[in-house]
């Protein structure tokens, strides 16, 4: 199908609060993005169904009581899990970022190790810094990963901002992410390198994990927000690079969004 016809949901509601850039980041690439909030999809009024990508977005939802993202997990797995697990079951994808991501994790669907959905393998806890955290960083991605997002990235700079982002897992689930390349991104050097600690791991992630997918490589959760750099004005550099006249059409963020649409276009 074209681009055009592919449809992403974006959920918003419940104290989320990035579902216009998120919409956005997937309406520059040719999608159709529409944001519904979380009770209309618990009630029955907006199905899964209807949509090709589903996204859970950044934000604080239900103000992180209980540790982020875990009152929304708890809604979606009582109210939506078969309904989400006929979704992942039809190829479909899914991206949790920031509070999305940390959902993700609760729900069971990343890194869902043996397709064991609704078990909780993962979680992201209190930064190491013991603060919260809005900064750039730049994340190394695995190329041997079957993650669809991150498809020929190399490097990639994003800004961060959360204070529960400290990748966590025991070591025999650890050891599994590694051996199936599902950690599709790490906190790097600005070069690439391995990072120095604290900032360019911004919050003590173990192996600087920034996000994971699933052995599908279809459902992809990050800390980081590639919907704050569609534009190269969103850089923090923008006018140096403006300068040397190197200023790019996109910001590195959409590549993730794109990599999505065409994966949907050409295979749902």
């Amino acid at each position: 199908m074209e681009k055009s016809q592919v449809k992403v949901l974006v959920v918003t509601g419940v104290g989320l609060n990035c579902e216009k850039e998120t919409a956005a980041a997937f309406q520059c690439c040719g999608a159709s993005a529409e944001k519904v909030h979380l009770n209309d999809l618990l009630s029955g009024k907006r199905n899964l169904d209807e949509f090709h990508i589903l996204a859970f977005i950044g934000g604080f939802s239900f103000g992180d009581h209980l540790g982020s993202g875990t009152v929304f997990a708890n809604r979606v797995k009582t109210r939506l899990a078969d309904d989400l697990k006929k979704f992942i079951a039809d190829g479909k994808l899914v991206i949790g970022i920031c509070n999305g991501f940390q959902t993700l994790t609760r729900l069971g669907l990343v890194p869902a190790l043996g397709g064991a959905v609704f078990t909780q393998q993962a979680a992201l806890t209190e930064n190491d810094c013991a603060v919260f955290r809005d900064d750039w960083v730049t994340l190394k991605a695995d190329p041997a990963s079957p993650c669809i997002f991150t498809k020929g990235i190399d490097t990639i700079r994003l800004p961060i901002r959360h204070g529960e982002g400290k990748f966590v897992a025991d070591p025999g689930i650890l050891a599994e992410i590694e051996s199936k390349h599902l950690a599709a991104v790490r906190y790097c050097a600005p070069d690439g390198s391995a990072p120095n600690g604290f900032p360019e791991n911004p919050n003590g992630s173990l192996n600087d994990i920034a996000g994971i997918c699933n052995e599908t490589g279809r459902i992809f959760g990050l800390m980081p927000h590639p919907e704050a750099f569609l534009s190269p004005f969103n850089a923090p550099d923008w006018q140096t690079a403006k300068h040397r006249d190197a200023l790019p059409e996109w910001g590195e963020g959409r590549i993730l969004f794109l990599n999505a649409v065409q994966f949907a276009a050409e295979n749902l």
